[in-house]
């Protein structure tokens, strides 16, 4: 129903003032975030521990409360999962978002509060709203609709008043009643569990609309467009959906599939990248273009960023905004108003810009290739295989690395596992250039590479088709949110995916 257009157009236009504010004094703004926190939480049973009602500012807050992982607070959220109020935050909790992430099998289950889900997330989205707005005053987003290519979610009652599902799911389930009308496709559809399924519905139930924006992992947007494009007969979206104009992006890197989004939407599409994890919305591009997320400092959360050396430290340093730098790998440390105190993501950025504050996703705390003193993060990665299929015309589904050790017989290496749209026609002159790519990027990399004495050539694999597919679905982990590893400093995730390449044989 267009009625509902231009009054929603209107009312994300009108935001702007609000996020001007917090981006012209983002100090006061995170103090009194924290201050809002603490004053929620006081009263809780995580702040009757760390004493709350004894908290005045950010230096004894720190002091006070230890950094925590979730295995951490897991006693707290099996407390409130069992129907326990006030145990981390002052108000009902009723939703869980379920998140298995990369780096593990098990599943954590994060608390979604009332103030989490609605002025965090959901305001979260508003703004990316305002933004694109502000940047497009003229755009014709909202005349169509929003295709979300969100999680699967069926009931999962913990207890009466509680249930859990992918965090795309529970946002879905609450949003409210006029979002159906600007999006698509019913929410049947788009809760499906079963994802091979999901995207034949999702196609055939979409291809008539008038699609003006997609929402959605870049691997399961890939899959979905091209079999739009495979029944329509079309050459790329944009003579599908010719309103077409906005793909909203995040969960992981762009920057090796941003030429095959090229390719298939077609001409003058614009492109955002969120940060939005089942902890919190953090950040989103505000420049189209450009790089950089604007960090989302009146949002619920309060944010410390800790130099990833100090990862492991018994009293790791934090900072604040006021001295963070450009180009440094931090680890983000976030207290929210879902419950989280001192909450370390897991995730490593870097900041772009100090006015405002403007971040990259660089990697996982957890996620690198450091076995011969080389430092590899995800960000060298990215860039490197990118660069390496852009000068050779080729583009790839996934990817993942870890380490060859060494040997009495040679020396290390790197394992690159890729599934490419088309293999290679010399993968050897693939992996040179990759190493060259690589070294480019990253000088520690460049060092151990120099003579091939402590590294040697990376050995690089073209896996079979579907290979990654089959990987994530005996893992439980088929669509979603769920993504591929892209580095590990141990080998398991390289043998388990070889395995399954040489039974595709």
């Amino acid at each position: 129903m267009k009625i509902f257009s231009p009054a929603l157009s209107r009312l994300a236009r009108l935001r702007y003032w609000r996020i001007e504010h917090w981006v012209s004094d983002p100090i006061a703004a995170q103090r009194e975030v924290l201050q809002d926190l603490i004053t929620h939480g006081q009263y809780t049973q995580f702040g009757l521990k760390y004493q709350f009602t004894e908290i005045f500012n950010i230096r004894t807050f720190k002091a006070t409360v230890p950094i925590h992982e979730y295995e951490d607070l897991k006693p707290f959220i099996e407390q409130i999962m069992e129907g326990e109020e006030a145990v981390l935050w002052n108000t009902p909790v009723q939703w869980f978002a379920k998140s298995s992430g990369t780096t593990s099998d098990k599943s954590k289950f994060i608390p979604l509060t009332k103030e989490s889900i609605e002025d965090n997330h959901f305001q979260g989205s508003k703004d990316v709203l305002t933004n694109y707005y502000h940047v497009l005053p003229d755009s014709d987003l909202l005349t169509g609709k929003g295709l979300v290519i969100g999680g699967s979610h069926q009931v999962h009652p913990i207890k009466e008043d509680i249930q859990y599902g992918d965090l795309s799911a529970v946002l879905l389930q609450n949003s409210p009643f006029w979002s159906g009308f600007i999006r698509t496709p019913e929410l049947s559809i788009a809760l499906m569990d079963e994802w091979e399924n999901k995207i034949e519905s999702l196609a055939q139930s979409t291809i008539n609309e008038d699609v003006t924006s997609i929402a959605g992992v870049p691997t399961w947007t890939l899959v979905l467009l091209k079999r739009i494009l495979e029944i329509t007969g079309k050459k790329n979206i944009k003579e599908v959906w010719p309103n077409f104009e906005l793909y909203i992006h995040g969960g992981v890197s762009f920057t090796p599939y941003k030429e095959q989004f090229n390719k298939v939407i077609g001409p003058d599409c614009n492109y955002i990248e969120i940060y939005n994890a089942s902890e919190g919305f953090f950040a989103a591009q505000d420049r189209i273009g450009e790089e950089g997320m604007l960090l989302y400092l009146e949002h619920g959360i309060f944010y410390e960023f800790m130099p990833i050396e100090e990862y492991g430290k018994e009293n790791p340093i934090t900072y604040g905004l006021n001295k963070v730098e450009i180009g440094k790998n931090y680890a983000i440390i976030i207290s929210t108003n879902g419950g989280l105190w001192r909450y370390l993501v897991g995730d490593t950025i870097q900041f772009v810009s100090l006015s405002p504050f403007r971040i990259k996703v660089s990697g996982r705390l957890k996620q690198f290739i450091n076995a011969f003193g080389e430092e590899v993060i995800a960000d060298n990665s990215d860039k490197a295989i990118s660069e390496t299929c852009a000068t050779l015309g080729l583009s790839i589904k996934e990817y993942t690395a870890a380490p060859i050790y060494m040997s009495d017989k040679q020396t290390g290496a790197h394992e690159w596992m890729i599934e490419f749209d088309e293999n290679p026609n010399n993968l050897d002159a693939f992996a040179i250039l990759l190493d060259s790519n690589l070294q480019a990027i990253n000088s520690d990399y460049e060092a151990k590479r120099h003579k091939n004495i402590a590294l040697g050539l990376p050995q690089v694999t073209a896996v079979k088709k579907g290979c990654f597919h089959e990987w994530l679905k005996q893992k439980g982990k088929l669509g979603g949110q769920h993504k591929v590893p892209r580095l590990s400093n141990e080998r398991v995730y390289v043998e388990e995916i070889k395995k399954i390449h040489q039974r595709l044989k």
